[in-house]
């Protein structure tokens, strides 16, 4: 009987902690408080990446590949569901399974392969941070003698502290780091709100190349070319392995390890998290069609042309006013710091997942920092490694993608929650997709398109 009034009051806390109404029902109002995964993972699909390719598709093409990001979108959110799927069903994160279902050397090889994905997504957003913020303060220390690369080099240290600020938050509690992100996340989102409003666009135009998949019949290659790059890169490696880490502090809230949660409650809970995935990536889908939009009306000079973050910058301001220009370069500082700050916890959790080990993430920011300011005190095009980063992680995303899919199939993993026919045919074929699209890119790369 004891036994029996301790299993009942267990599972009243956790029908409380998920907002649960004398056990009848649950409170829709309790879905804000699961809000914050996915808007961390989001952080992927908004990064300098994705600023450089909307911007050069958007130059190129108009409006003509806003499809692109539409069913990018579509894949998005599949697999990032997948993935906090895992993470909830299991209690444990991707890297951890499968150091615990695979055999010791492929657990090694898919370790190397998400400390490369890792290692080169932290290089390429925190670059992008530091290009954000030398846009904003560069021209004033152009003006007092320091040179293009000082420059830089100085908004790289300023980035650095800025980004241990945003990891300290997770001191003060999960809530409060995805809080900080989730703002970073909006304030990119209202200033390309506000880049819209000023270049009034063609919303008939727009809705229809949405709508509809076309190419430049006059530059076949290079849309096509355009088109790869942005959905080629629609999933990044770092951030399948940290969505199933994300969804763990509540979890653990539900059902303090050694104790299981309930089927029941693994049913809210995963209804909950594909709700904010659809959310999340929605808003992600947003920022990015306004990126193009963007560089369709103000950028727009044909296939031929091909602007870096730092024209478009350049450009903005004459054309649409300072205003304009600052925004820019806010939304992309914002958009590095977040997506760097990202990409340091998800290699954290590639690391202490795989390794069984535990690993401060203060001193993993500090080690992986020293790659980006050699790489910026050398002088390289921090542009050129952007891109060479995100062909890089073209390499490393099976590594991720495809032992997630075979995880989520297995009744021995996932018991009743294994997927359903027609997710695993769904999943394997956006697998497909994605890494002939990466493998086309790749090849295009390579004989320089």
């Amino acid at each position: 009987m004891a036994e029996s009034g301790s299993e009942s009051s267990a599972v009243a806390d956790v029908a409380k902690a998920m907002g649960a109404d004398n056990g009848r029902g649950f409170r829709a109002d309790r879905l804000r408080s699961y809000f914050g995964p996915a808007f961390v993972a989001s952080v992927a699909y908004i990064d300098p990446g994705n600023f450089a390719t909307n911007i050069l598709g958007g130059a190129q093409f108009g409006y003509r590949l806003l499809w692109v990001l539409l069913w990018s979108n579509a894949m998005a959110i599949l697999i990032q569901y997948l993935s906090a799927k895992l993470g909830i069903v299991t209690a444990k994160t991707l890297p951890q399974n499968c150091r615990t279902h695979f055999g010791k050397r492929t657990s090694f090889w898919l370790w190397v392969a998400g400390e490369i994905s890792a290692i080169a997504t932290d290089l390429a957003e925190f670059l992008g941070a530091a290009m954000g913020l030398d846009l904003l303060i560069g021209p004033a220390m152009l003006a007092h003698g320091f040179g293009p690369t000082a420059s830089l080099l100085f908004s790289a240290v300023i980035a650095t502290v800025l980004v241990f600020a945003i990891l300290a938050l997770d001191l003060a509690g999960y809530q409060w780091f995805e809080r900080g992100i989730m703002m970073l996340v909006g304030v990119i989102g209202l200033c390309y709100g506000f880049e819209v409003f000023l270049v009034h666009p063609d919303w008939q135009r727009a809705f229809f190349a949405t709508i509809v998949p076309t190419f430049d019949s006059h530059a076949m290659r290079g849309s096509v070319y355009a088109a790869v790059g942005m959905l080629g890169a629609t999933v990044m490696p770092h951030v399948i392995y940290l969505h199933s880490a994300l969804v763990q502090p509540r979890l653990h809230e539900l059902a303090p390890p050694p104790k299981k949660a309930l089927p029941s409650i693994l049913r809210k809970y995963l209804h909950f998290e594909l709700t904010e995935v659809f959310v999340a990536m929605n808003a992600a889908w947003l920022i990015n069609s306004a990126m193009i939009v963007m560089a369709a009306v103000a950028l727009y000079h044909g296939p031929d042309f091909s602007p870096t973050i730092q024209d478009a910058y350049r450009t903005l301001g004459p054309l649409l006013g300072r205003g304009a220009a600052v925004v820019f370069a806010v939304a992309l500082l914002c958009s590095g710091l977040s997506s760097s700050t990202v990409g340091v916890l998800a290699g954290q959790v590639i690391l202490e997942g795989f390794l069984d080990v535990k690993f401060p993430i203060f001193l993993r920011r500090l080690i992986t920092i020293v790659p980006a300011l050699i790489v910026i005190g050398v002088g390289w095009d921090p542009l050129k490694i952007l891109i060479g980063s995100q062909v890089l992680l073209s390499f490393t995303l099976p590594a991720a993608l495809i032992p997630l899919l075979i995880l989520v199939q297995r009744k021995s993993v996932m018991g009743e929650f294994a997927s359903a026919m027609r997710t695993r045919v769904a999943g394997w074929l956006i697998a497909g997709i994605i890494l002939v699209l990466n493998a086309v890119l790749l090849v295009q790369v390579a004989v320089g398109r």
